[in-house]
């Protein structure tokens, strides 16, 4: 089974989820319990599950979670990526050394639950602005530690990334401005450094004249009620691509859409998104 996130490693990354769960170990040795009930050659089978809708994410990092405590276990995937499922649908099957296979439940179950959660919340963000031309992105407000799988789940939901570190790309924001001095200066220093793209974040519609007279190629247009969006919107008269930000709800997204601005990012889609219900359950 290949899989592969640019920029994650995903054999660390296993590695850490493990050894967090069995007290340093990347060993079913770390669980007491399984090591002390189970005899070595016991084997089980399970089904992953899902107990509500949800749109799918994180199977096959789950599934090397399985395989890093038994390598021989038998895998089969039952949902792809990204498939949008009705409660009760069965998500993966898998067999092998029944230590092995509730040493790492957790850690599986956990991975799962948090990315389909995500998946979940970001394509009702989209299909909330259906129809009005305006892209969902993600932020960088994910889990110390977990960007890249946050935003990978963010794809499996039909959202957009933004960016994905500070180094992809120049955002001058109000604490930039005030410590270069004004817009103008902050903007030029970017272009000194022979930066491109450069965003500028807005919260008043007298910020926007300035912010494109000293070179913005993008507005970050920041807190933003739908009213005063429409009017930043007329006075962009699209010279540059618009970005809506701050506060934005399943409530008000549609609102915010239908506006005319180019993007809207939300933050809440990696920050809050409540875990999917997904189960394991054993037989055989």
């Amino acid at each position: 089974m290949d899989f592969a996130i640019a920029g994650f490693d995903l054999a660390a990354f296993v590695d850490a989820v493990l050894a967090e769960d069995l007290g340093g170990l990347v060993d079913i040795a770390g669980d007491l319990t399984a090591m002390a009930c189970l005899e070595a050659d016991a084997r089980l089978k399970a089904v992953l599950d899902s107990r509500d809708a949800i749109t799918v994410a994180g199977l096959p990092i789950a599934a090397a979670v399985f395989r890093r405590l038994d390598p021989d276990c038998a895998i089969r995937l039952l949902a792809a990526e990204g498939d949008a499922v009705a409660a009760g649908t069965d998500l993966m099957l898998v067999e092998g050394r029944a230590r092995a296979l509730l040493a790492a439940e957790r850690s599986a179950l956990n991975i799962v639950q948090h990315l389909s959660g995500i998946a979940t919340l970001t394509r009702r963000h989209v299909a909330a602005i259906a129809g009005t031309g305006a892209t969902l992105l993600d932020t960088r407000k994910t889990l110390p530690g977990m960007r890249h799988i946050e935003k990978y789940a963010v794809r499996m939901g039909g959202g957009t990334n933004h960016r994905m570190s500070l180094n992809d790309a120049p955002m001058v924001k109000d604490n930039h401005i005030a410590a270069a001095g004004g817009v103008t200066q902050a903007v030029s220093a970017c272009k000194r450094a022979g930066l491109r793209n450069i965003t500028v974040e807005v919260d008043r519609l007298d910020q926007i004249a300035p912010a494109l007279a000293a070179g913005a190629d993008r507005l970050l247009l920041d807190n933003m009620p739908p009213a005063v969006l429409r009017e930043a919107v007329v006075l962009v008269a699209g010279r540059v691509p618009t970005e809506a930000s701050g506060g934005v709800t399943l409530d008000s997204i549609r609102a915010i859409a239908e506006t005319g601005v180019t993007f809207i990012s939300v933050g809440r889609i990696t920050q809050s998104a409540p875990a999917a219900d997904i189960g394991m359950d054993y037989g055989g």
